[in-house]
């Protein structure tokens, strides 16, 4: 009996340890792997951001790239809190083996917002042209793509909260730069679904989230699925604002976003 309760204990820790995301995080130097940097566009704009990039990069080869938006409550000036939740999922030691990757995760200006959209007040049509720090993310793509060894068939973007706002913003607006994407409890603009046809999409949403309701992303789902595409959507029944913690916790799902090419099918 003494040596099946420690097996249980035992048991129990390693679970703890692995579905907590911050006992993950907190094994990664994040600030480590990830490079503070500032772009600076032809305008003279900036954005902070921190870039991940194999840890060997072999002459000939070409490397998927992400861009990660984090949420509201990771905006500043440090170059630091968009490391808090989420972009360890790709750094994970055992990931980054079997998925070599250019991971870039900008930072907005306190006050700022990635997507261009009111919905609390106005709705969730979108405005004519994106917030400052959005666009200067997509620069920031297209400098990325020239300074390394990019895939371009394999440009991945995902963001939470705010991010999901953004990433729903970006591939509306550019629907042929990215190969997937992946939001997480954010909302779209459900008018221009037809856009989003033939994007691979999964999205994510707590039914019990009450920060930005889940009808906003079943709204996007509906209306791209009316309008003939087919994304993927996974609402967890008990999960209220933080279901970005089993969705970038989900190794099948990350398999699938990496799974994803332009320029063939894929599974």
């Amino acid at each position: 009996m003494k040596y099946l309760s420690l097996f249980f204990l035992i048991v129990a820790f390693a679970i703890t340890a692995i579905t907590n995301p911050a006992n993950a995080q907190n094994e990664l130097n994040l600030e480590e792997l990830f490079e503070a940097r500032v772009f600076v566009s032809e305008e003279g704009d900036t954005l902070l951001y921190r870039i991940m990039v194999p840890d060997e990069i072999e002459e000939g080869e070409q490397y998927p790239l992400v861009l990660f938006l984090h949420g509201a409550g990771e905006r500043g000036n440090d170059n630091t809190a968009q490391l808090e939740w989420g972009v360890h999922a790709f750094a994970n030691p055992e990931f980054r083996e079997w998925n070599p990757a250019i991971v870039i995760a900008p930072q907005v200006p306190e006050d700022g917002y990635w997507g261009n959209l009111n919905w609390r007040e106005d709705g969730t049509e979108l405005t004519d042209e994106p917030s400052t720090p959005l666009e200067l993310a997509r620069q920031l793509v297209l400098q990325t793509i020239e300074d390394f060894p990019v895939d371009e068939n394999r440009l991945y973007i995902t963001g939470l909260s705010m991010g999901g706002f953004g990433t729903w913003d970006m591939i509306t607006r550019h629907p042929d730069l990215f190969a997937a994407a992946m939001p997480v409890c954010g909302g779209g603009d459900p008018t221009k679904a037809h856009l989003l046809v033939d994007m691979p999409i999964w999205n994510f949403h707590g039914a019990k989230d009450n920060v930005v309701p889940a009808e906003l992303s079943r709204d996007m789902i509906q209306a791209i699925r009316i309008a003939g595409g087919s994304p993927g959507y996974t609402e967890y029944p008990d999960t209220d604002h933080f279901s970005w913690i089993p969705a970038y916790a989900d190794a099948h799902v990350l398999e699938w976003l990496f799974n994803q090419r332009k320029d063939s099918s894929a599974e």
